[in-house]
């Protein structure tokens, strides 16, 4: 007869022992993982107490356990975990390829709340860096160096079992899907093993919300799923009783509707034609399970608890403003924008919105202003409210059901040309026009123009930068227009030096991935109002507004109060103002006047330059973005960023300046570069932080086959009460860094070093943050675009501060000879080249000997809470698809 069979976990709080004992019993005990007054070590305990038990003799706990009757110990536990975590372990060091020493500090470069100005990340675990001489690089068939060495892969086998997978796509497109007919039986047409052409039909219109009628679909490969499975099974089935399940106790427990007589049951009583009516208690050893009143429980054959959650009616909500509703909805409503930022990064197929998240998703309201936005990218943000009031009022009645409309044009809203939005009108049943919009913005990798990327450092005019949409219907009653998308987006090439886009594969991918996005969108916003009724739902759309608006007057309000201080009470309003300069000289001036007494304020950017012959140039929708941003950042408070924000300010800028530029003016470098000074000079009038790195560091290479694009992190600024963050994004931007294994896979570079550039960062009682340095050596010859700004005028400090370092960027040639790119180029590149960028420093605050400026405000410092839990766990989870 076998002997004991133990499986542990042994956790930080608890022990969970499992055991199977000879004859097939099986037991479980819970216990305490640290007990000094009663037992040394929590698993040898749980085995003496079962086995003490079950044989009915005693085994002192001060002596060693007999393991004769043991078959065998199985454990898992997070001991070691826990104590690195703790600091409570041995001294850890951690062992990486030179070049990378700080890639676990950088992380994937963003921010983790996009509005904290201190920005919190985790602490490092170890304590040194040993950087070794060591290199692998994945073999590529059109590589020119002669470095490149194969990656050796270990295979192996296991008792597994299998199901089948074909992945499909429509012909002609590459978001292929995976499909199993596990629930589509195979018919006349049909392979052996099932319909899955039916169920390619049927996820492809809950995926996209369409499908493409007539087109052939391809199968791209066949996957075998294989599943893993022990030997080792426990499952018991219970036998009825016969009886009615036995009361232990009644209790009573309070709920939502006050205390109510409860029914205590024990599980190991219950059999398998047991019902249990709530409100009800089941307890075992380890766990208490609640049954809340309208709920039923019942206990299955393997001894499991199902619960049948009730339909308890729902209390009534109005429409007028209750606080503990205004932050469920506030929640609701960004949960659709998150929920359809998951979509679009799992259907996309295109590197910057699958792994650098360059996209962002957001509600608006039936007057196109912005209502909630999932926490993406804030450039997006309140640029995409100016392209939805755009159409609105460019297509009015001539929005149907079925619409589908993209834009990336500046004078609809737009920031720049490789950023499309796409718009999705929603009609609830009965409506003529759109009770909500949901819309999204992705960067595509590129649309055409003079340079791969779509992202030229020397365009002068718009019609370079790639394809132009205003008001296009991609999809026009439930139809994708691809043909003529693909008109649009090869038209650029028409014009002598231009090109059309070089990705349009990737380009009707990612199309469709946003149309899913926004379908999905649909579908939780039907529910919401399905769910509380049109009228509720729209009310709390204009107190969720209402509110952001009251906190942004607050807040300009006590700014305004602290300046003036007693003057406030005779004074009529307060006036602040700032400059700072584009690296060609270009002022960007800003005088802020502010009502101490509604809280209301003037954004004057009279003074700022005119429109240059570059595309430094940023539509008035980007100024917005960036004002938007500054001020949700300026609130103390927790709120979603949305039209209310705006509602207590007034923004004028002069035409034909830097900031609102002529319809066919060059704007690439606007959205990337000129954003991150506007909003450098708002932060300066209001004395808040010293400037961030100031700028994207935006990097291009491609050819005919390839084209990529990223921008890369640097140094925040340092404020009255933090240092700034080293190697991180900053303001507005917060996209990833493509993981090293995925760039070096899918483009011909290496990635030679990506670390932190030490002594960047501003000096200050308060240091600002270090930039980075990061190498690429390219492996074929390519184009090579940089676009990026404080090449010349360095991140200021503020209160005695000290100015961050300017970057710099660098080609090395093949012979070693070093020359300086400056902040924008395109040039083509051999192999053996390497391009080095050295990003910007954050700026320091306050004396550096410790003195602070007496002008200094020093801002309260918020309580950091560290986001933890299985949610936080399943967010991170999602965003590493």
């Amino acid at each position: 007869m076998p002997g004991f069979e133990f499986a542990i976990d042994r956790g930080g709080t608890f022990t969970d022992v499992f055991a199977r004992c000879p004859g097939g019993k099986t037991r479980v005990m819970k216990l305490l993982s640290e007990d000094p007054a009663h037992y040394v070590d929590a698993p040898r305990e749980g085995i003496r107490r079962i086995m003490e038990e079950e044989l009915g003799q005693k085994f002192p706990i001060e002596e060693p356990l007999d393991p004769t009757g043991i078959s065998w110990i199985r454990m898992g536990t997070t001991v070691a975990t826990n104590a690195l975590l703790e600091r409570r372990g041995e001294r850890c060091a951690i062992v990486i390829t030179r070049g990378f020493r700080d890639l676990l500090h950088i992380g994937n470069q963003a921010r983790p709340s996009i509005f904290d100005l201190a920005i919190q990340m985790p602490e490092k675990l170890y304590e040194a860096v040993i950087e070794v001489d060591e290199r692998v690089v994945l073999h590529q068939d059109s590589c020119q160096l002669h470095s490149s060495k194969k990656l050796k892969m270990v295979t192996g086998k296991s008792q597994i079992s299998t199901e089948e997978f074909l992945n499909l796509r429509y012909e002609r497109t590459d978001c292929a899907i995976m499909v199993s007919a596990k629930n589509n039986p195979c018919g006349p047409d049909s392979c052996c093993y099932g319909d899955f052409q039916q169920a390619f039909v049927d996820r492809y219109r809950v995926e996209f919300g369409f499908t493409i009628h007539g087109r052939p679909i391809l199968v791209d490969d066949v996957r075998v799923r294989g599943t893993g499975r022990t030997d080792f099974n426990v499952e018991m089935k219970l036998q009825p009783s016969g009886t009615l399940a036995r009361i232990e106790m009644v209790t009573s427990c309070y709920f939502e509707n006050g205390y109510l007589d409860t029914n205590v049951y024990l599980l190991e009583e219950l059999s398998c034609d047991h019902t249990i009516p709530g409100p009800a208690m089941i307890i075992d050893r380890n766990s208490t399970i609640l049954v809340e009143p309208d709920c039923t429980a019942t206990v299955t054959e393997l001894g499991d608890v199902r619960i049948l959650v009730g339909n308890a009616k729902r209390a009534n909500v109005s429409t007028f403003l209750d606080p503990i509703q205004l932050s469920i909805f506030s929640h609701r409503f960004m949960s659709i924008a998150e929920q359809m930022g998951r979509v679009l990064q799992r259907t996309a197929i295109s590197t910057n919105i699958k792994e650098r998240l360059d996209f962002s998703c957001a509600l608006f309201g039936p007057d196109g202003g912005l209502v909630s936005n999932a926490p993406h990218i804030p450039v997006h943000l309140g640029a995409m409210q100016e392209t939805v009031q755009f159409q609105t009022k460019a297509l009015g009645e001539n929005l149907k059901n079925g619409d589908v409309i993209l834009s990336n044009h500046p004078c609809a809203g737009g920031s720049h040309l490789p950023d499309l939005t796409v718009i999705t009108p929603v009609f609830a049943a009965g409506s003529e026009w759109p009770v909500f919009f949901v819309a999204n913005r992705g960067h595509h990798a590129d649309i055409g123009g003079i340079t791969p990327g779509s992202m030229p450092p020397h365009s002068t005019a718009l019609d370079q930068e790639g394809a132009v949409f205003i008001s296009f219907k991609v999809v026009q009653d439930g139809e994708f227009q691809e043909k003529a998308v693909i008109e649009a987006l090869l038209a650029p090439g028409l014009q002598s030096g231009n090109s059309g886009t070089r990705r349009l594969q990737d380009n009707l991918a990612d199309l469709r991935a946003q149309v899913a996005a926004n379908h999905k969108g649909i579908q939780l916003v039907t529910e919401l109002i399905g769910e509380y009724t049109l009228e509720v739902v729209q009310a709390y759309m204009g107190h969720i507004q209402k509110n952001a608006e009251r906190a942004v007057r607050e807040t300009l309000r006590e700014f305004a109060r602290s300046k003036l201080g007693p003057a406030a009470i005779t004074t009529s309003s307060l006036q602040v103002q700032a400059e700072d300069f584009m690296d060609d000289g270009t002022p960007i001036r800003l005088k802020v006047e502010i009502d101490p007494d509604d809280g209301s304020a003037v954004f004057d950017f009279s003074g700022t330059g005119l429109e240059v012959y570059g595309n430094c140039n940023a539509p008035r929708a980007i100024t917005l973005s960036a004002l938007i941003y500054c001020l949700r950042c300026l609130v103390g408070q927790d709120i979603p960023l949305n039209q209310g924000c705006l509602a207590p300010v007034q923004l004028l800028i002069p035409e034909g300046s830097l900031l609102a530029p002529s319809e066919q003016a060059a704007v690439v470098g606007g959205n990337v570069l000129t954003s991150q000074r506007v909003v450098d000079v708002i932060f300066k009038a209001f004395e808040v932080c010293a400037a961030s790195q100031g700028c994207m560091n935006n990097v291009t290479f491609g050819d005919d086959e390839c084209g990529y694009y990223e921008t890369v992190a640097g140094g925040s600024g340092a404020g009255p009460n933090w240092h700034g963050r080293s190697g991180v994004h900053t303001h507005m931007t917060n996209t990833r860094i493509t993981d090293p294994e995925i760039l070096e896979k899918r483009y011909p570079v290496v990635l030679k070093r990506f670390e932190l550039n030490h002594g960047t960062g501003g000096a200050g009682q308060f240091n600002g943050g270090d930039g980075v340095a990061r190498e690429l050596l390219f492996r074929r010859p390519l184009l090579l675009s940089v676009l990026t700004e404080r090449r010349v005028f360095s991140p200021y400090g503020l209160h005695g501060g000290q100015p961050g370092a300017a970057g710099r960027n660098i080609l090395i040639k093949t012979n070693g000879r070093k020359i300086n790119l400056g902040g924008k180029k395109s040039l083509l590149v051999q192999t053996g080249e390497c391009f080095c960028l050295y990003t910007p420093g954050g700026g320091g605050y306050g004396q550096p000997s410790g003195a602070v400026d007496q002008l200094a405000q020093p801002r309260s410092a918020k309580k950091i809470f560290s986001e933890r839990g299985s949610v936080f766990d399943y967010r991170n989870a999602q965003e590493s698809v």
